[in-house]
């Protein structure tokens, strides 16, 4: 590792500590907090692809279950879905499940729930092309391959105590290389990513 990513990854260790020592606040600021930072992050994680629904039409559609005039039932139900997967990352480190395909696809499930129920939660089963990229995913017979081939290199890195930004770092980038779903890819990948550090 060179000397600049050990600076940024200490200092990512002793903002971690700091932040921990912040959640001595009472129990019903920190769920204000991690309240606000959901919604923001399922609106952040739906503009990067595509979605017109504002910070605030994201707050009314996932905590008030307000319909939005002139946004589609797309751009609502990712709203919803992005939440529901917020809570069950939320959930599945909470149990301290391990990371698994089966915790992928599940992730991904809920990310399409509603939207596309031919393709949530499977792998996909036809060549894609990334919109406004040079990367070609890698064709559908490989994907079983690959996503073994995924899992045993997370696994190893953290038997290898890899850091834990370095490890969600990879799940996040390596996922999104894979493409492994017709739709849904993005969303998933940072999902996961987010759950790793969880």
């Amino acid at each position: 590792m060179n000397s600049k990513l050990v600076d940024l990854l200490r200092e990512v260790d002793s903002l971690k500590v700091r932040l921990s020592s912040l959640r001595l606040l009472p129990v019903e600021a920190l769920k204000k907090i991690q309240d606000a930072l959901d919604i923001e992050y399922t609106y952040e994680s739906n503009r990067i692809e595509g979605n017109t629904l504002t910070l605030q039409e994201t707050a009314l559609v996932v905590n008030e279950g307000i319909t939005i005039s002139g946004k589609s039932m797309r751009e609502h139900l990712e709203a919803i879905n992005h939440a529901e997967a917020i809570d069950y990352i939320k959930e599945v480190a909470k149990q301290d499940i391990g990371i698994s395909q089966r915790t992928i696809k599940e992730i991904h499930a809920l990310v399409l729930h509603g939207i596309d129920r031919e393709n949530a939660g499977s792998y996909r089963t036809v060549p894609v092309m990334i919109s406004g990229s040079t990367h070609v995913p890698p064709q559908p017979y490989l994907l079983e391959k690959l996503m073994e081939d995924f899992m045993l290199a997370f696994q190893r890195m953290e038997k290898e105590n890899v850091h834990p930004v370095i490890i969600a770092a990879y799940l996040h980038n390596e996922l999104v290389r894979i493409h492994p779903f017709i739709d849904g890819n993005g969303r998933t990948s940072r999902l996961l990513m987010n759950l790793y550090l969880l």
